[in-house]
């Protein structure tokens, strides 16, 4: 049943200038469960009736048939509806009783595909913590879309291209050595470039010896070449075992490169429809009625840039997947570069450039200081999550020493401590991460919420995992009234997190479920035998179903033990 729907009914009748859309749209959640359900708010008729925003919550109560309700009261100048508890709990119980991990799904989406350009490393560099925002709100996104039936497109757009790696050929050739390479690849390309630019400052011939590398491996040198294919095939490697350990694949690892060949028809339509012009050498697109900058296509020396490529890559995706939405999960510094490949794209007259969103996100910090490869202030992912799962371990051994499955639970609450800290802040806002916060199993953390869904398990197994009617699931008890609200919200929060693109929605709803079903365990005893014991244990199985699929949503586990 939809309670705002019924709602929006009651209060037609007394509303007659509305129409049903307008008193929908302005029912109110209210703050606590004593101030009732659902909430109208009549301040915005106080002009028209002439008369104060209380009396006229009074007189339509007086209109309102409450048959459907336990009560609908005036509370000022609000017009509040009570739902009837036992109705309510057996209605939403077994919506999830009988969906499971399917409530929630919707038709929303009818199987649009929905490219997310996501994590995106560059190659010969470690995956840092710089790293893990786009993975993780890339994943997510890409699991919250499939559940509302989009077909999400997960790509890995590898920085494999660049001046970067004529420096890092230099750098090579310079002080490497194939055996150490061979020993520990990425570690060691990666003190290769840091040094790289400690020394190019005094020396700076080394910048130009670069560029001539550079120039070597885009006119396919073979030893350029090789030297690229080799730290590229070594670094997929390495970030594929990173990738496993988060539980996250890939459709495609196309990066840069693939693009190569790709750019000469972007220059070519843009000359076509005469959006080229002449700047100080440069070819330059002028994108001034957007209020944005020339977006610059090609270099003084007939060097394409990044936008030429992304353009490529753009045109390329809507080619292959015909998407309804492009999504480029990168960070918020990206923002301008997005506006102009949007407004490119317009130019040149792609009308699906609408379809294209920039989902930005801030930074993760280290004591307030911005995370960077090219000063060597690194912190590496791997690391992190090593000893996250150590504190993880620690606390279980401190907690349930006779855990039998201890190593793999610890992974899990170690590793989904990390991704949930991470998606529990909203994502433009930046955070200093600390390792001990995240993995504490009290507070707004991950194990928190995966101890509440271990715990609900829990009970359950000490009910003897009894199948559960469908019937007598009618809960009037006062004490679980906010448990079977926020189960009832699930999902309109997977479709909020969709549209706006924000999976803390979701994190922060597992989180107020959590605590709401730990208040409800505190105070009252669930294994008792009586009339509500099978609604009480429906009440638990769905609060363990409901929280499962909200970690799912966002990448995280939930053991059934802990």
């Amino acid at each position: 049943m939809d309670y705002k729907q019924l709602v929006t009914a009651a209060l037609a009748p007394a509303l007659p200038d509305f129409t049903k859309e307008a008193i929908f749209e302005k029912l109110e959640q209210p703050k606590t469960s004593k101030q009732g359900d659902l909430a109208f708010p009549t301040f915005t008729l106080a002009k028209t009736l002439h008369k104060a925003p209380q009396m006229i919550a009074s007189d339509i109560v007086e209109k309102v048939d409450d048959t459907d309700f336990e009560k609908v009261v005036a509370m000022g100048p609000y017009v509040n509806f009570f739902f009837k508890k036992d109705a309510f709990a057996a209605d939403i119980l077994g919506q999830v009783l009988s969906a499971e991990c399917h409530f929630g799904d919707s038709k929303l989406g009818e199987q649009g595909q929905v490219p997310i350009d996501m994590s995106s490393p560059n190659i010969a560099k470690p995956i840092s913590m710089g790293h893990l925002r786009s993975t993780v709100i890339g994943n997510s996104l890409a699991n919250i879309l499939s559940k509302l039936d989009y077909q999400p497109v997960k790509i890995n757009h590898l920085g494999d291209w660049g001046t970067q790696f004529g420096k890092l050929i230099t750098a090579y050739k310079m002080w490497g050595s194939e055996a150490e390479v061979k020993a520990d690849p990425i570690n060691n390309l990666l003190k290769y470039y840091v040094r790289f630019h400690k020394e190019d400052v005094d020396h700076p011939e080394m910048d130009d010896e670069a560029r001539e590398w550079f120039k070597k491996l885009e006119n396919g040198d073979e030893e350029a070449t090789k030297l690229w294919s080799w730290f590229r095939s070594e670094s997929l490697k390495a970030f594929k075992k990173i990738y496993q350990r988060l539980d996250i694949d890939f459709d495609s690892f196309k990066g840069e490169a693939f693009y190569n060949d790709k750019m000469q028809e972007v220059v070519d339509i843009l000359e076509d429809k005469h959006l080229l012009q002449e700047s100080q050498g440069a070819e330059v697109v002028d994108l001034s009625k957007y209020d944005l900058n020339p977006a610059l296509i090609k270099k003084s020396d007939g060097a394409t840039l990044y936008i030429t490529r992304d353009l490529a890559a753009a045109i390329y995706r809507k080619r292959t997947y015909d998407f309804v939405q492009s999504l480029y999960v990168v960070g918020n510094e990206q923002t301008n570069h997005f506006k102009q490949l949007k407004a490119v794209l317009t130019e040149m007259g792609f009308d699906w450039a609408d379809e294209i969103h920039h989902i930005p996100f801030g930074l993760i910090t280290s004591g307030g200081k911005k995370l960077s490869t090219r000063s060597g202030r690194v912190i590496l992912l791997d690391k992190v999550l090593d000893d996250a799962v150590s504190l993880a371990h620690e606390q279980i051994e401190a907690k349930n020493p006779d855990l039998p499955n201890k190593d793999e639970v610890a992974d899990a609450v170690g590793i989904g401590a990390v991704v949930f800290h991470d998606l529990k802040n909203e994502r433009m806002n930046s955070f200093d991460f600390n390792l001990e916060e995240v993995v504490r199993f009290e507070g707004e953390t991950g194990p928190y919420v995966q101890y509440a869904h271990a715990r609900a398990e829990s009970i359950l197994r000490k009910a003897g995992s009894p199948e559960i009617a469908t019937t007598d699931q009618a809960l009037a008890d006062p004490a679980a009234w906010d448990t079977l609200k926020l189960l009832s919200e699930f999902p309109a929060t997977v479709v909020r997190a969709s549209t706006e693109y924000e999976p803390s929605v979701v994190a922060k709803y597992a989180i107020h479920l959590a605590k709401a079903f730990n208040k409800y365990y505190a105070n009252t005893k669930i294994l008792v035998e009586d009339d509500d014991l099978n609604a009480r244990l429906a009440l638990v199985k769905s609060v363990s179903i409901v929280l499962k699929e909200a970690l799912r949503l966002l990448g995280v586990k939930a053991p059934d033990e802990m």
